[in-house]
């Protein structure tokens, strides 16, 4: 049977941060569930860059379905979790069904792997404390008073947490996120 991986999102998550771990995973053989504050059809977003623009715009997405309620989920039946970016984050961090079963990956240590504005997410159960993180970079601020240290580097690894920056650095995020995954959960 194959390793069960959780992802966790909601509406207005970056689409290829959701996606592209989702495809990727599986292609790896791994079992792949992505839990919502719901069951339904979510609506991800595209973040991108325009001229002119101090910042990343935002246009609709993919929608997909979520397997899961959060409050469905039961932390010990996965072997890893993945926190894509996006708006979600900000959001999802007040749902006290996601903060337990984020703090039970952290308290079991298994492989966790964040992009983007998902630290948002880690942080709000205070697992970045002493470790060292990525993130989108606008977030340094917040990852400091997270207690982390923030690096602004395609991909950060601190023992089984793997982060990134954004979409762009997908190839390095699941390389590392892979290499971890199959040392601590091999697909049999």
């Amino acid at each position: 049977m194959a390793a069960k991986i959780l992802i966790v999102t909601g509406d207005a998550a970056e689409s290829l941060e959701v996606l592209y771990p989702y495809q990727r995973l599986r292609e790896e053989g791994y079992d792949v569930h992505i839990a919502a504050p719901a069951r339904k059809k979510l609506q991800f977003v595209v973040h991108d860059f325009e001229p002119g623009f101090d910042t990343y715009t935002e246009k609709p997405g993919y929608t997909w379905p979520a397997d899961l309620a959060f409050s469905e989920v039961d932390p010990g039946q996965y072997a890893a979790l993945v926190i894509p970016g996006g708006r979600a984050p900000e959001y999802l961090r007040n749902d006290p069904e996601l903060r337990k079963i984020l703090k039970s990956f952290f308290d079991s240590d298994k492989p966790v792997a964040q992009i983007c504005h998902g630290p948002l997410l880690t942080a709000a159960i205070g697992g970045l404390s002493g470790r060292r993180v990525t993130a989108y970079p606008a977030l340094e601020l917040d990852m400091q008073t997270a207690g982390a240290t923030f690096r602004d580097a395609e991909v950060v690894v601190d023992g089984t947490l793997v982060s990134a920056r954004a979409w762009p650095d997908h190839s390095g995020w699941m390389r590392e996120f892979l290499t971890v995954l199959r040392a601590k959960a091999p697909v049999t």
